[in-house]
């Protein structure tokens, strides 16, 4: 049942977001992508593709066992738990990546460790999402996912600053070794080490869903259950449905935007990392201010006004950008762009909160990452697939545009009231 929680326990809850960004702000989009295609594998294109494959490879994962686990635990009553697993997870294979020197021979480590990284990092942000509906009445969802989501772009702009002043010292801090790519691949401990710090809060002070008189083996069972149930009920939630497929759709268009922004910048503008992790920092500023922004114009205009709004948004900015030649153009059209991704994304969460039957919410919201990664194997695929084809980042780039467009289309016949 949802009801109001302490400011502190809310805030905490906050924290988790500024915690967890800096993994995809500076692992999967601005700096560690970045390195791993110009320094560790064969070439840029190269390095796009391999991943691209491998963002491809942990996205289909992620969507197989997404609701699994949300299943399993909507049979638990418990998320925090589980959260506490799937994040320590990350934290630990984010820190291995210390061990990925330049050159090919760490291509395969990169890809795993990366890979196996996603996976607990995106498995954990369902228990986190679900515990959303639980800690503010049903009106202010779309107030603390966006307050959420925008805390999370400064913690991500924040870890980002460290990382630059990190690169830039000269000499390197802590006897760091330049020639070794060691002041880059420090940022593997420094993120899981950023994450483990602030996401304290949330195990300390938000109040987790009571627990359920059950065993593991037992939730298990009763939690597949009730998956295949809903499953067979798709119907009796059919409108659900067309807003889970919509976002299968354009947050696979997102994601994949995302993911290679950074890899673009440096392929295709010849951005240095100094410069990428710049751009990181700026772009983060603008997606919080848009998170931050349309937190409130959520609640007053609903979510899905919010998303259409902000997919509108990135299409319109989208298109110029791909055509644009020069690093001015680049920057001119990639930052007011940024700022429509954290309304997309969190008006997304916000009206799942919405639409979500209390009894299922830890399911609907594992459907929820599922119907955002069981096909976001294809973002990435057909980029690379693209990329490969043509030789250019740009034509992979291009892709895209698709995805957003239909999710778009599809959003527009789903009815917020929820179903």
């Amino acid at each position: 049942m949802t009801h109001t929680a302490s400011r502190r326990a809310r805030l905490a809850w906050c924290f988790y977001d500024w915690a967890n960004s800096a993994f995809p702000t500076v692992i999967v989009t601005f700096v560690f992508s970045a390195y791993f295609a110009q320094s560790v594998a064969e070439s840029p294109t190269v390095g796009t593709t391999q991943w691209g494959q491998a963002v491809a490879v942990s996205a289909l994962l992620i969507g197989l066992a997404s609701p699994v686990f949300g299943a399993i635990a909507d049979a638990t009553g418990r998320r925090k738990r589980w959260l506490f697993a799937f994040s320590a997870a990350c934290a630990v294979l984010t820190a291995l990546l210390w061990f990925v020197r330049p050159g090919p021979a760490s291509v395969p480590l990169a890809l795993v460790l990366f890979a196996l990284a996603n996976v607990c990092f995106e498995i954990g942000t369902v228990f986190y999402n679900s515990l959303l509906p639980t800690l503010v009445p049903h009106e202010r969802i779309g107030r603390l996912s966006g307050l959420g989501w925008a805390l999370g772009y400064a913690g991500g702009l924040a870890c980002l600053g460290v990382v630059l002043l990190l690169i830039q010292a000269d000499p390197p801090p802590f006897g760091l070794d330049k020639a070794a790519a060691e002041p880059v691949r420090a940022i593997g401990p420094l993120v899981a080490l950023w994450f483990v710090a602030f996401a304290a809060p949330i195990f300390l002070f938000t109040p987790d869903v009571p627990a359920t008189r059950i065993g593991l083996g037992a939730a298990v069972r009763q939690g597949l259950g009730t998956l295949a149930g809903t499953i067979r009920r798709a119907r009796a939630y059919r409108n659900i449905g067309l807003f889970l497929l919509a976002q299968l759709l354009y947050i696979d268009g997102l994601d994949t935007l995302f993911a290679f922004g950074g890899i673009y910048a440096a392929g295709t503008f010849g951005f240095s990392t100094e410069e990428i992790v710049r751009f990181g920092i700026a772009l983060n500023v603008a997606a919080g201010l848009g998170a931050f922004g349309f937190a409130w114009a959520d609640d007053l205009i609903g979510a899905k006004r919010t998303v259409l709004i902000a997919l509108a948004g990135v299409i319109a900015f989208g298109i110029p950008l791909l055509l644009a030649e020069t690093k001015a153009e680049f920057w001119t059209l990639a930052l007011p762009l940024g700022i429509f991704f954290g309304p997309a994304q969190a008006g997304s969460r916000a009206l799942m909160g919405r639409l979500a039957p209390p009894a299922l919410r830890a399911e609907m919201f594992g459907l929820f990452a599922f119907s955002g990664r069981v096909t976001s194997f294809l973002g990435p695929a057909v980029l690379a697939f693209a990329t490969d084809a043509f030789s250019s980042q740009r034509a992979g780039m291009a892709t895209v545009l698709v995805f957003l467009v239909a999710g778009f289309v599809l959003l527009l016949r789903v009815r917020e009231a929820p179903s």
